[in-house]
């Protein structure tokens, strides 16, 4: 234990002496947390919207600002003479509305006033958005103008679970946290490791009768201490920016957040063992880690949206694992009996992690 605790001591004693190495566990968290929270934005806004009113009476009038007035949609000035298909090809807007000159007087006489809808399909989701959209504003603008029934023998009343108010920060913001307390931890780690071969001290545990287990719970130990740092200070800083609030018992939230920062931290150390130089070390995190807590964890895209097999590597992803618990802690409130299984689940990986670095640097100490 005494080995342990100095490894650690010593490892601290260099991080806080190193100041890039500090504004790499802190500076980049926090830029990483406001471009993120700030810039992820699920629900589309803002999007351009050409019109050509060919009809020009008080109905088409109407109708076109009922689609505005949802403040979804941005207009963009096209004239009448000009294909509406160019706004599109040259990306002025990403869809364009084309209401018929007999729009009014077929609606009076109560017929069907074909509208033409043309939708950028390149983001096949942002269509499907703009699609439902415009189609449920049209729904909505004869309703008012009592054009279709009002009633109907089935009706509906949403609530909305959990986040009542639609605050994508409450989304977006406690996976960030897991993104970035798996990316740094790890990348800091990883580069401890590395710099010891570099420099060649490597040499001087070899020499002595350290263990490769005490080497890597060391090391481990100290830049949990310091993932624990950035953890308050990013969660402090998310909570203060974004006004998050735990919603439920915060216990499991403490007790997997350590839990997690060991896993990440042993990420790391396995990553260190297994290359040779920096650059090697901050690729493996960027490419392996960066990747896959962005992309495999859930954080923006559903989990079931993953084809099979890719399907199966969330299964192995801390990253996945805790962004349902701080959702959990931050939005739902449920609590141990919604998310035990995925505390043991970061336990395990974690264990996985620190096997597979200590019989690796077990085999660098041996003599061939």
């Amino acid at each position: 234990m005494k080995r342990i605790l100095s490894q650690c001591r010593k490892e601290i004693s260099q991080f806080r002496r190193d100041r890039l190495t500090l504004a790499l566990a802190f500076l980049l968290p926090l830029m990483t947390l406001l471009i993120f929270g700030f810039a992820i934005r699920l629900e589309a806004k803002n999007i351009p919207l050409v019109i050509q009113d060919f009809d020009r009476t008080q109905i088409s009038q109407c109708y076109v600002e009922r689609l505005f007035a949802t403040n979804q949609f941005t207009t963009e000035a096209w004239s009448l003479d000009r294909e509406p298909t160019l706004a599109l090809d040259r990306s002025i807007a990403k869809a364009a509305v084309i209401i018929p000159p007999d729009f009014s007087q077929r609606i009076t006489a109560g017929k069907v006033a074909d509208v033409q809808v043309l939708v950028d399909g390149t983001d096949a989701n942002n269509a499907r958005v703009i699609k439902n959209s415009i189609k449920a504003t049209t729904n909505d603008f004869l309703q008012s103008e009592g054009l279709i029934p009002t009633t109907n023998a089935i009706s509906t009343r949403t609530r909305l679970w959990f986040n009542p108010g639609r605050q994508e920060s409450l989304y977006i913001v406690p996976g960030v946290y897991a993104v970035v307390l798996w990316i740094f931890p790890s990348l800091l780690s990883a580069i401890a490791m590395v710099r010891e071969k570099e420099r060649q001290t490597i040499l001087q545990v070899y020499a002595s009768s350290m263990s490769s287990a005490e080497l890597i719970l060391g090391k481990a130990l100290a830049y949990l201490i310091v993932g624990l740092g950035m953890a308050g200070f990013v969660m402090g800083l998310g909570s203060l920016i974004f006004g998050l609030r735990l919603a439920g018992d915060p216990t499991p939230l403490l007790v997997a957040t350590p839990l997690y920062l060991w896993a990440s931290v042993m990420f790391g150390l396995l990553l260190g063992v297994r290359t040779n130089n920096q650059n090697a070390a901050v690729q493996g995190v960027s490419l392996v880690g960066f990747l896959t807590a962005f992309l495999l964890s859930g954080f923006i895209y559903p989990l079931s949206n993953i084809p099979f097999p890719l399907s199966l590597l969330p299964n192995v992803i801390p990253a996945r694992y805790f962004i349902e618990i701080t959702r959990d802690a931050y939005v739902r409130g449920i609590g141990w009996s919604s998310i035990w299984s995925s505390i043991v689940m970061i336990f395990a990986i974690s264990m996985v992690f620190f096997t597979v670095a200590r019989k690796a640097m077990s085999r660098m100490q041996l003599p061939d």
